[in-house]
């Protein structure tokens, strides 16, 4: 299954980041290793968020993934959330559908 975890960012996000981004990427980069995380990254113009994809069987590793990562246990995210996707296009789809 694919889960989105989105995260809603404080106003002063981008200057507060800059000590804990090192933290927050090796956090990042060890659930990609773990083959749960997908891709992930910031919005721009404004940035004012962030979207995460995962890849797992629940969303228990995307929950996790959340409450221990720095920016949110250092309050840079001000509110997250897991979104469940059904993906049916594209080469990674978990449920490819063609044709109806």
């Amino acid at each position: 299954m694919h889960y989105l975890l989105f995260y809603d960012v404080a106003p002063d996000y981008v200057d507060r980041r800059v000590p804990l981004r090192a933290a927050h990427l090796a956090h990042a980069w060890a659930a990609a290793d773990r083959g749960e995380l997908v891709l992930g990254g910031a919005l721009a113009d404004p940035p004012d968020g962030a979207v995460l994809l995962f890849k797992c069987d629940s969303p228990d590793p995307v929950e996790a993934f959340a409450t221990s990562d720095p920016y949110v246990t250092n309050g840079l995210v001000t509110r997250w959330r897991v979104r469940e996707w059904t993906t049916v296009a594209g080469e990674t789809a978990h449920n490819p559908t063609r044709k109806l």
